[in-house]
């Protein structure tokens, strides 16, 4: 575990001193308070725990596009700038780079999220909503961006540079976004695993109310596993290359 735990520190400090990921997170931030304002608190009365609702409705949509973002660096930085054979020849398993870089976006990720903390305690202000409303919301937005980060790995790992990482990611997450679409339009039983497989419709619906239910969280962390597991059967093949 250690060698993984200096890569993730290594890596979120690389994240902390370079621009692109504080330009990441300014927009998101931006774009988040932007639809804050214009979308949930704008328009027609409405109660607290809806305007909460709308809120992670709207974070969704924000978290996983800078999870996007923020991932396409990970694996492809390195095959980018010529470092990924250093890194290669190092005594670290396979597991170790692609856990230590994910959990170094998982962090970044995770200080982005808590930026926005103050959107819902705002609130506060002319109403009252529930903090177990507010903790189940934000726990479903990390877990949607760790899946989204883990896409995003292998997303990283398969391309050779940081725009091409992108363009693979955003195609994979859209994939996985509109799955629910085919289960509309398809018998059973592949309606079902379609509508299974999305990564909004079912499963993060429930959060956005501060529901919790184990079947999207075995979800959220199954997908996170699947995506993690390829990502490093990728590089090994890479290093053996």
């Amino acid at each position: 575990m250690r060698p993984t735990l200096l890569i993730a520190r290594r890596e979120l400090s690389a994240y902390l001193r370079s621009w692109t990921g504080y330009i990441v997170i300014a927009l998101a931030w931006f774009a988040d308070g932007l639809f804050f304002n214009a979308f949930v608190l704008g328009g027609a009365e409405k109660r607290s725990a809806e305007v909460l609702s709308n809120f992670f409705y709207l974070s969704f949509g924000m978290t996983v596009i800078a999870s996007i973002f923020i991932s396409m660096r990970l694996l492809a930085e390195e095959r980018q700038q010529g470092t990924i054979n250093l890194l290669f020849s190092s005594p670290v398993r396979d597991t170790d780079i692609v856990l230590g870089k994910f959990l170094a976006a998982l962090a970044f990720l995770g200080i982005m999220v808590v930026g926005t903390l103050y959107m819902p305690l705002m609130i506060f202000v002319h109403g009252k909503v529930s903090w177990g409303h507010i903790a189940g919301g934000y726990f479903g937005l990390m877990l949607v961006g760790a899946a989204t980060l883990a896409i995003g790995t292998l997303g990283s790992a398969l391309a050779r540079n940081q725009v091409l990482a992108v363009i693979l990611t955003a195609a994979m997450v859209l994939s996985m976004l509109v799955a629910w679409m085919l289960g509309r339009v398809t018998d059973r039983p592949l309606s079902e695993i379609f509508m299974a497989l999305a990564l909004f419709n079912q499963h993060f619906i429930p959060f956005q109310s501060g529901l919790v239910h184990l079947r999207d969280v075995v979800y959220y962390l199954a997908v996170t596993y699947v995506f993690l597991f390829l990502a490093t059967r990728v590089v090994e093949a890479r290093r053996w290359r």
